[in-house]
């Protein structure tokens, strides 16, 4: 029998189990949450606050203020472009003042002050 086991190739068990480390190049998840600070002065601005919003352990403290002096029609495109981004990953987005905007993941909740209720 082990004649036709060697004819066909079969080979014998192995006394130890052999293991192979594969590398799968990817850096472990991020376990930190990261506040980045960016300052939107043009349209094309928004691409890279948008790819940090993805990655997703990043909240996003964006200076509207060289945009809305420049361009104001632009600055709207921009913030509809990521309201409309942010909603998608299911994030949320809030103005802080007149200069300010946060754009942050589905994990993180943003305070926007106190539910408003109907005076009787």
């Amino acid at each position: 029998m082990s004649f036709l086991k060697k004819l066909f190739g079969a080979k014998e068990p192995a006394s130890e189990a052999e293991y192979i480390e594969i590398e799968t190049g990817r850096e472990p998840k991020k376990s930190k949450i990261i506040i980045r600070p960016f300052v939107l002065k043009t349209f094309e601005d928004t691409n890279k606050i948008l790819e940090t919003l993805r990655e997703g352990y990043n909240i996003a403290i964006i200076d509207i203020k060289p945009l809305k002096s420049k361009d104001v029609v632009e600055l709207k495109r921009a913030i509809a472009k990521l309201k409309k981004t942010v909603d998608a990953l299911e994030g949320s987005i809030a103005g802080f003042g007149e200069n300010i905007i946060v754009a942050a993941p589905s994990f993180v909740e943003i305070y926007k002050g106190e539910a408003k209720t109907q005076k009787e």
